[in-house]
């Protein structure tokens, strides 16, 4: 181990020591450092789950679990969003900001009783270190921040033309693949309030790499649709987490069943699909997108 390494964990231990983030609770309050930055967040403005998702890289499963906990203590609301009853925008209550006003105000006290033995020159110098720190780590490449989240205006036109480039080149699949995309998008994006029906857009570092759909076969069976996973982002699990997604909230809005139909020839969807536990039940000879082919029907059951 060099003595940057060294000295940089040093610095690390000393450091969270110092602020108190190893403590379970941030500042003597009732909050923990993930809650307190999402309340800091949710004091500006309100957010869509997907930019909380964002602004703090966390798991979608992980930031639902922390807004159920506030909501509970009436700190956090949601509400539907006005344009697409499938996505939610999260607020700050009244009795949130108040929430949120006390602990920014402990924040700057403790800040103020730490700094408060330094010199004007100790505090300058102490700035001047933080800067420098800022400007040679800043400049690291960050890690990759892959995010799910529902469909916004635009997307839905994104998913039907890069679903026809991408299997036109990679397949050779002809037009008639394209208008099976747009149809399935077409019939998604005219439902808009059914509770039951969700789609998901996949971003790495803000850039749109996948999309996948959930939707409803008949009351007790769902379908998964139109799993796509651009060939920059294939190798980050960002398949498997789509699949993923649309599983659990197929289990959530009361699905017995969820099935799907691909073809043979996709072989690294197959893979995922397997993984997930669906099992094959059944194929026949498919001549529907220029070329001969082997139709697929998958199926797996749900967790009650």
């Amino acid at each position: 181990m060099s003595t940057t390494v060294a000295r940089v964990r040093a610095f690390n231990r000393f450091y969270t020591r110092v602020i108190g983030v190893l403590h379970a609770k941030l500042v003597g309050s009732s909050y923990s450092l993930v809650e307190a930055r999402l309340m800091f967040e949710l004091a500006g403005r309100d957010h869509e789950g997907a930019e909380l998702r964002r602004l703090l890289d966390l798991d979608a499963g992980y930031l639902s679990r922390i807004l159920g906990k506030l909501e509970s203590a009436g700190l956090v609301r949601r509400t539907q969003s006005p344009s697409d009853a499938r996505r939610q925008v999260i607020g700050l209550t009244a009795e949130g900001r108040t929430a949120f006003d006390d602990l920014e105000r402990r924040q700057i006290a403790s800040v103020e009783e730490l700094v408060a033995p330094l010199s004007p020159s100790q505090c300058d110098e102490l700035t001047s270190a933080m800067t420098a720190i800022e400007s040679a780590l800043g400049t690291r490449p960050a890690p990759h921040t892959v995010v799910l989240r529902s469909p916004e205006p635009g997307d839905l036109g994104w998913v039907i033309s890069r679903n026809g480039a991408l299997y036109a080149r990679e397949q050779g699949w002809g037009i008639s693949y394209e208008a099976l995309v747009a149809t399935i998008v077409a019939e998604y994006a005219s439902r808009p309030s059914d509770p039951r029906e969700a789609g998901w857009i996949a971003e790495v570092d803000g850039r749109r790499v996948g999309a996948i759909f959930c939707m409803k076969d008949d009351d007790r069976t769902a379908r998964l649709r139109l799993l796509l996973v651009d060939p920059a982002a294939r190798g980050m699990g960002i398949g498997e987490r789509l699949v993923g997604e649309c599983l659990r909230f197929a289990g959530r809005s009361g699905y017995e069943r969820i099935t799907l139909w691909t073809v043979s020839t996709q072989h690294a969807a197959r893979r995922i699909y397997e993984r997930a536990g669906f099992t094959l039940d059944d194929e026949s000879p498919f001549d529907g997108f220029g070329m001969p082919l082997t139709a697929q029907n998958w199926s797996r059951h749900l967790p009650g």
